[in-house]
């Protein structure tokens, strides 16, 4: 292991130029045509808050690995093969990188992310089903 020290910009910048990085639109596209899975792994709260993009897998960040290690036995059915377009989205595009990176070191060399992440998604006016409102308990009269 290096003793080299770097910085989380830095990290980025490395991480991200190993990556074929995506934007909104060519995601939906390869969503659409099934040569695409996308992955979003932002926390609950900004799902509650902003919405969901149909037919996204749901995976939080602290479990993403172990969902989609087509080898795992805590995997997703939609883990299916080292050679699935896995395309991962946070909310801006800074942590989905560092995941795609995860991604990619568990062999899914075909794993990246979302240019801009949800918000890019959203701003591009792509489908989002409406935010949820979370339940809250009510009193009896």
């Amino acid at each position: 292991m290096s003793d080299e020290r770097v910085g989380i910009d830095e990290l980025l910048e490395r991480v991200r130029s190993g990556l074929d990085r995506i934007g909104p639109q060519t995601a939906h596209e390869a969503h659409e045509a099934g040569d695409a899975l996308l992955v979003d792994t932002r926390y609950a709260a900004l799902r509650e808050r902003d919405g969901l993009i149909p037919g996204a897998l749901v995976v939080e960040r602290n479990e993403l690995e172990w969902r989609l290690d087509p080898q795992g036995s805590h995997r997703a059915p939609e883990a299916v093969s080292h050679d699935l377009r896995v395309v991962v989205l946070c909310n801006e595009g800074y942590a989905s990188s560092l995941a795609a990176e995860s991604l990619r070191r568990l062999g899914l060399h075909r794993a990246t992310d979302l240019i801009g992440g949800f918000q890019a998604w959203k701003a591009e006016g792509l489908p989002v089903l409406p935010p949820t409102t979370p339940t809250t308990p009510t009193t009896g009269d």
